[in-house]
């Protein structure tokens, strides 16, 4: 996984690349929980999805927020950090203009960034959001979603709450042309302690799922 450096809107961004393994392999950005709350791109659920795209042939990105680690640039409450995710998405595009799809994961604050993206980038085709904090964040930017995707939530989240998923779920399944997938992790809580198999399980499952639906199989 080797360390790379990119600019970003507020200066250099740090992170970890693993170039796809084929000519348009498709690109996965992987995008960690809030920078003020200790959130890296080492975050244990960062990592693990960053595994399970490149294990998979992606050409996959994460990489440390404005102010985390050696990035550059003071936090911004969201709004810069968006601009972070899409100077990251267009790092790795230059070097694989050729990809067949896009796919954007993120866990807490990274998967409220990662669903803003999806809606000012086209060429997304799939997302998987672990706890989107809907309780804290405002999610109607989703209007429409313009991404199938999958939501997973921890059945005992102390930090975000399942009605306010739920509601965001509800309301999502609502639009047409899109599919909106749902796991609800038994006895976990937002950091998924003891059930990173179960969680990663449902990772996996649902990229099985979508991407021998892609292939046509």
């Amino acid at each position: 996984m080797p360390a790379v450096i990119f600019p970003g809107p507020e200066g250099r961004l740090e992170g970890r690349f693993q170039p796809g393994s084929r000519p348009r392999a498709p690109v996965a950005l992987i995008l960690h929980p809030h920078p003020q709350g200790g959130g890296t791109m080492n975050n244990h659920i960062t990592m693990a999805l960053y595994q399970t795209f490149a294990r998979r042939g992606f050409a996959t990105l994460r990489f440390n927020f404005r102010s985390v680690g050696r990035s550059q640039g003071t936090f911004d409450n969201g709004i810069g950090e968006l601009s972070d995710a899409a100077s990251a998405l267009d790092w790795v595009q230059s070097i694989h203009p050729e990809a067949v799809t896009t796919w954007v994961a993120g866990f807490g604050f990274g998967a409220w960034i990662g669903m803003q993206l999806l809606m000012r980038r086209p060429e997304i085709k799939g997302f998987i959001s672990i706890a989107p904090p809907a309780n804290m964040y405002d999610f109607s930017f989703l209007a429409p979603c313009p991404s199938s995707g999958i939501i997973i939530q921890g059945e005992t989240d102390e930090v975000v709450t399942g009605s306010a998923v739920q509601k965001l779920v509800d309301k999502l399944r609502t639009q047409k042309h899109i599919t909106i997938d749902q796991a609800i992790i038994p006895g976990a809580n937002h950091f998924f302690q003891n059930e990173m198999p179960e969680l990663m399980k449902s990772v996996d499952d649902y990229l099985d799922m979508r991407l021998k639906a892609d292939l046509g199989q």
